[in-house]
């Protein structure tokens, strides 16, 4: 108990009993009890207090039978499970050999890096960032060499099959039908879940020439990206005692701000924060800082954070991140922990940010473009509770477009509040699509290349909160739901896609599930598998061919693929390589034409 304990405030012994700050709220003096002999706690500030399994339960917020594997994993004790399923048994015992391997894995990397003369310049990269062989280890930052198959040797002669190297990621199939080490000659970081077992791992590259500059593990049973966030298990205590997590893009701008003293850091590794990542924040923290780049990519990631935030009572704040700079690079410079805290401590709210963006995209000289300006800063303010900040704004709209402040009163009595969205004039995924889409899936719900229930009737949800979801991921589903409404035609669409149309893991499974079974989507699904089941049968409740118009699959699909496509392009924005820029808007305005000729009514079309 006192071990437990100890990882997270420092006791000192007064008999049977130990104290200490309490790890659970701010405090100055000491309020925190500990009894050895029973093994209980109890704090008299906050009252918060139980057994070891409670302690482990509030301190790692996880569930009951997820602090006993806690605690047996730590300390060697084989759990008993009653009346398990043999097949969830298997998964479950698979899954740990899975998760064993990559923590050979990361052991092996690690010392690699450590001690290995091949590592040397990944030695002297790591410290030229300022990062300290402290952390390196306490992430368990490595180096993976450059020989082909290194790690497939030493797994199999550690008696792991080549087909749980390729399961963990760690392995992959040549186009010569050979396996060999997924991750080489670079610097490796291992990428852990809540609980501390390893997933994953994100590799950077050490030569300018290899592409990509970051490799993440491809998604697989135990890995994918968009539910995890990077150092959650490291920050998670951090983050319960401060109240806040600061969220940043990068490894290594994880290793800085924790070596900062800023332990309640995560990362989002380079992606737009998700609505799984949202989730775990918000069962830790109220508020949550983002301290992304300030490309329009880290822009993106912002606003869309406020979107996939919906409905949740957490507080979203953005750090003005200084142009051309990284929080590693802050971090790691002469008082730079300072510095960064000071910008911490200048964070505004995301509406302020998002309207500061939507000004400095105005052309002052242009009233039509000051009309625009207003048309889009007039959905957030409407969104924010009558009060000083709206007032606010709302005088800093007026000045900015260089218009009557009363002109803006008005125009907010006549709008309707909107979740946040990239303004029309920043870069990012809204920019220049085709008109005239329909919201949430490429047609009205109802219409003729619609998929729910007719007009005036009320229809199910998908799984999950529908109000939670983006518009992107609502036309996702609702693909999926024509896809089985219409089999015939959908097997073609169902089949060309790919996990980077789609945004949520849940979907990517589904999307695998029916694949092999569009006919009868319900049929053997695992009753174990409550979300995927849900999601499922929610889609094959929506799907009724009548509502499925004449080429709506098709112009879905288009919708996702144009999504995806301006992702990559939102990703080499911010690189150097200014041919793969062309070429993707090249891409990208082609497929705008065929969706404005594809919107075109057609047969039975209205």
């Amino acid at each position: 108990m006192v071990e437990i304990v100890s990882a997270h405030t420092d006791l000192r012994r007064s008999g049977v009993r130990y104290t200490g700050l309490c790890p659970f709220h701010e405090e100055r003096s000491p309020s925190f009890s500990v009894h050895a002999e029973e093994k209980l706690y109890h704090c008299f500030g906050c009252g918060v207090g139980g057994d070891i399994f409670d302690f482990v339960t509030e301190i790692e917020n996880i569930d009951f039978p997820a602090a006993v594997e806690t605690l047996a994993d730590r300390y060697g004790v084989e759990v008993t499970r009653e009346q398990e399923d043999p097949q969830a048994e298997e998964r479950r015992k698979a899954r740990l050999r899975l998760s064993e391997l990559l923590d050979r894995a990361a052991t092996f990397y690690s010392t690699f890096l450590q001690d290995a003369p091949e590592a040397a310049k990944a030695r002297e990269y790591l410290a030229s960032r300022g990062l300290g062989e402290e952390v390196l280890k306490q992430f368990g930052v490595g180096y993976a060499p450059s020989a082909w198959d290194t790690l497939i040797m030493r797994g199999q002669q550690a008696g792991f099959k080549v087909s749980e190297l390729a399961a963990t990621g760690l392995a992959q199939k040549g186009r010569t039908g050979g396996m060999y080490d997924r991750f080489r000659e670079r610097i490796t970081f291992p990428i852990r879940d809540a609980r501390g077992r390893a997933v994953g791992f994100g590799a950077r590259a050490m030569r300018s020439e290899q592409k990509p500059k970051y490799l993440n593990s491809a998604e697989n049973e135990l890995f994918h990206k968009s539910e995890i966030l990077y150092g959650i298990d490291q920050a998670r205590p951090a983050m319960a005692k401060a109240g806040r997590a600061i969220v940043v893009e990068g490894y290594t701008d994880v290793l800085a701000l924790h070596q900062a003293g800023l332990a309640e850091t995560v990362g989002i590794m380079g992606t737009a924060i998700t609505e799984q990542q949202i989730a775990q924040l918000s069962a830790t923290v109220g508020t949550v800082i983002l301290a992304l780049d300030a490309d329009a990519a880290g822009q993106k990631a912002m606003l869309r954070a406020q979107q996939v935030a919906a409905g949740r009572s957490l507080t979203i704040r953005v750090v003005a991140m200084p142009a051309g700079e990284d929080p590693a690079e802050i971090a790691t410079a002469e008082g730079g922990g300072e510095r960064f805290l000071e910008l911490v401590a200048g964070a505004v709210d995301l509406p302020e940010f998002q309207i500061g963006l939507i000004l400095d995209a105005v052309d002052s000289s242009s009233p039509q473009d000051r009309d625009r300006g207003l048309g889009e800063a007039a959905p957030v303010l409407v969104a924010i509770p009558p009060g000083a900040t709206r007032e606010e704004l709302t005088r800093r709209v007026a000045e900015g477009l260089d218009i009557d402040p009363a002109v803006v009163v008005a125009r907010l009595a006549q709008t309707v509040p909107a979740a946040a969205a990239p303004p029309t004039g920043a870069s990012g995924a809204g920019a220049g699509r085709a008109p005239n889409r329909a919201d949430a899936g490429g047609a009205p719900a109802g219409g003729p290349s619609g998929i729910g229930p007719p007009p005036g009737e009320a229809g199910p949800p998908p799984a999950g909160s529908s109000s939670l979801l983006s518009r992107r991921e609502r036309r996702e589903r609702s693909l999926l739901a024509m896809c089985i409404a219409r089999p015939q035609e959908g097997r073609e669409y169902i089949a060309r896609l790919e996990p980077e149309h789609l945004t949520s893991p849940l979907t990517v499974r589904a999307v695998a599930w029916l694949k092999d079974h569009l006919e009868n989507p319900t049929e053997g699904l695992d009753q174990a598998d409550r979300e995927l089941h849900s999601l499922i049968a929610a889609m094959v409740v929506r799907a009724d061919p009548k509502q499925v118009g004449e080429g709506s699959i098709r112009r879905n699909f288009m919708e996702l693929e144009l999504a995806s496509l301006e992702d990559e392009i939102a990703v080499a924005a911010s690189g150097d390589d200014p041919g793969r820029r062309a070429e993707l808007n090249r891409r990208r305005s082609k497929l705008v034409e065929e969706l404005r000729r594809a919107e075109a009514p057609g047969p039975g079309q209205t």
